[in-house]
């Protein structure tokens, strides 16, 4: 008897009525995109190797799909590399292209390559599939799409408060109320670093803090250790992690925590200018949290970043995300040009409305007998039941 087929472990098929749901989400994101002045690119499904590596940090390139060589490619492997079995040390004479693992990295090769045809700033949004070799689990898949928008060219933080208000008008749309928008910035990061006498240790410093929400304080402490972190430093860290209060109350702590640092004063600064701008353009169902323990993992943030959490019915990881990133261009070599962007995530977002029972009639009530049409190829069912699903709307 022959083996049931199956899709690979991380992917998925979608049924007519799923597709018609993501539908639903892509094109109301995709609306408020094009309202805020954002403009569609594609890029390709796969990038030269040396295009992704070393920018989404140790734990991000271990995640990357790699694609091997055309034809013989052990052939071209050098025979002492071959006997020693190690992979890693292979890799760049094995591959030379890589499925890709964001948006963002493959659109700063975008602006690179194509900056004698852009305006700047240029405002892009992008909807594709990026692929992550990461462990399956719910809402977490090695293939999913990306909605993604970025500004390149603006140093303004009028486009960090530009995009919290973005968030709020898509979950608003969505009837996804009291969503949580997190911010933090990234120079706040540097300034805690430095305070502790870690500074050189930024990276890892991020990476485990950025893993509180999942694995607890404790095992983020030992992880910093295990990292070379002191546990002097980690003492002085102690009121980041028991840091609470509203948004303007934790400015102020931080304020005098981070008081002999410039670049943390600047960080805190910008923090407090978002904030300002926002009282004037009142948030309609998000509500902004300062959260001084946010890092997000890839390296190429360096300003303000931001998570957007779920209502705290529904137990899910983030459903957005995004920063600022004032370098990513130059190491293709454009200097001084300054983006950021954020990303919605459809999988997720999906999951959201299907728990909270948001999707509308006209997509999951009308969708639903078109795809009994198209099962049994009843086509009286079909117009009766479109018939009766345009009065209900």
């Amino acid at each position: 008897m022959a083996q049931k087929p199956s899709t690979p472990k991380g992917t998925r098929d979608f049924n007519p009525l799923q597709v018609q749901r993501r539908n639903y989400v892509i094109q109301t994101i995709k609306r408020h995109f094009e309202l805020y002045g954002f403009m569609p690119i594609e890029t390709p499904s796969f990038e030269n190797l040396s295009t992704l590596m070393g920018k989404y940090g140790e734990e991000g390139d271990r995640l990357i799909f790699k694609i091997l060589n055309n034809g013989d490619y052990l052939n071209k492997v050098d025979e002492d590399l071959l006997n020693s079995k190690d992979s890693n040390a292979m890799i760049s004479q094995l591959s030379d292209r890589a499925l890709k693992y964001d948006l963002t990295v493959p659109f700063a090769r975008y602006v690179v390559q194509h900056q004698n045809d852009i305006t700047f700033p240029f405002k892009r949004y992008q909807i594709q599939n990026v692929w992550r070799a990461d462990r399956p689990q719910k809402g977490r898949y090695r293939e999913f799409t990306q909605c993604d928008a970025d500004v390149v060219g603006s140093n303004s933080l009028l486009q960090e408060v530009d995009f919290i208000k973005l968030y709020d008008d898509v979950f608003t749309s969505l009837e996804v109320n009291g969503v949580t928008i997190k911010i933090n910035n990234r120079k706040i990061l540097a300034g805690l670093a430095e305070i502790i006498g870690a500074a050189d240790q930024l990276i890892p410093f991020t990476v485990a803090l950025d893993k509180l929400d999942k694995i607890g304080e404790e095992r983020v402490k030992q992880e910093m250790q295990e990292r070379g972190i002191s546990s002097t430093a980690l003492e002085k860290l102690q009121p980041v992690f028991t840091l609470t209060g509203s948004y303007e109350e934790k400015l102020e702590a931080m304020k005098g925590l981070l008081s002999s640092s410039e670049i943390g004063m600047k960080g805190i600064e910008e923090l407090e200018f978002i904030n300002q701008s926002l009282k004037s353009n009142q948030l309609k169902t998000a509500t902004l949290d300062l959260d001084i323990t946010l890092a997000r993992g890839l390296n190429y943030y360096t300003g303000c970043i931001f998570e957007v959490a779920a209502p705290d019915s529904v137990k899910i990881g983030s459903i957005g995300g995004g920063g600022r990133y004032d370098d990513l261009t130059s190491i293709f070599g454009l200097k001084d040009v300054s983006g950021v962007g954020i990303s919605f995530g459809l999988d997720r977002i999906y999951l959201v409305l299907e728990e909270l029972n948001l999707f509308p009639d006209s997509v999951s009530w009308c969708r639903c007998f078109i795809y009994q049409f198209w099962r049994d190829g009843s086509c009286t069912l079909f117009w009766v039941v479109v018939s009766l699903s345009r009065k209900r709307n």
